[in-house]
């Protein structure tokens, strides 16, 4: 696995080291080790799919508060999204910053989010089907978000959502902590 930084601490682009030959490839696509030793300890508490029929579908931006944070990791399996972290880590030197990526069945990228970011995605394709490795269990009554196109963060996604739940699409303006 290559963990490669992004502009938030602690989501890391994940990339797989293939090895290639006649018959296709061989990649690790998880080690507890290797990531422990990078920074992010990693416990399996739940694996979730997430299946999508439209392009221009979005989900999130979700995040689970304290005292049960919601570390993932995502991959999208089928398909092809717009993936987005937003920093809601109050004294964390990226506040209310975004970062995103394109995770696609083609390029077999994820990201590795720790608790305290909300997070989300657009689907750039049909039928686009993203896989969740949960480090934590999910508590409903500790299930939060904020609003996807919020003035606070400046999100830009590439394409605007057409397909958005009540929830998704009423999170009330964020208020960010001075």
């Amino acid at each position: 696995m290559k963990l490669t930084k992004t502009k938030i601490a602690g989501v890391d682009l994940i990339e797989w080291e293939k090895h290639e030959d006649d018959r296709g490839f061989f990649a690790r696509s998880f080690c507890a080790e290797e990531l422990g030793e990078n920074g992010h300890p990693f416990d399996i508490h739940q694996a979730n799919l997430s299946y999508n029929h439209r392009a221009a579908t979005l989900r999130g931006m979700h995040y689970q508060r304290t005292p049960v944070g919601d570390p993932k990791i995502v991959r999208c399996i089928s398909g092809s999204i717009f993936d987005v972290v937003i920093d809601l880590r109050t004294g964390s030197p990226t506040y209310c910053q975004w970062t995103g990526a394109e995770l696609s069945s083609e390029n077999r990228k994820s990201l590795i989010i720790p608790e305290g970011c909300a997070h989300g995605f657009v689907t750039l394709m049909d039928n686009s089907e993203v896989l969740y490795l949960m480090g934590a269990p999910f508590v409903p009554e500790l299930a939060a978000g904020v609003r996807w196109n919020d003035p606070a963060f400046a999100i830009n996604w590439p394409i605007t959502p057409t397909i958005i739940n009540e929830r998704d699409a009423t999170y009330p303006d964020f208020e960010p902590v001075k």
